[in-house]
């Protein structure tokens, strides 16, 4: 179960900044995992694995919280976000 806390510690873990993109979150994994690979860490191999266990497991955690998230894909919605600066402007205030 997704808790506040655990949500934290992954953003914090995985040195993420308050508003990332699913894309930033899986480039940061790939990054940290290449970092903190056993492989990579000869000389300390159970801190290595220690790590690359905490980073996927901060992964998965974000992972859920993501795959939770509702897209509203309403027509009207996806028409206001998707307006010019100039059609936002006119149905604002008129095209005055």
């Amino acid at each position: 179960m997704l808790t506040f806390d655990k949500l934290i510690k992954a953003k914090t873990l995985l040195g993420l900044s308050d508003k990332v993109t699913l894309s930033d979150i899986k480039s940061r994994y790939k990054s940290m995992m290449q970092q903190w690979h056993p492989d990579k860490h000869q000389d300390d191999p159970k801190t290595a694995h220690a790590m690359s266990t905490q980073i996927n497991e901060a992964y998965a955690i974000l992972l859920e919280y993501c795959s939770a998230y509702e897209y509203n894909l309403e027509e009207s919605f996806l028409q206001e976000k998707t307006l010019t600066p100039q059609e936002w402007w006119a149905k604002k205030f008129g095209g005055r």
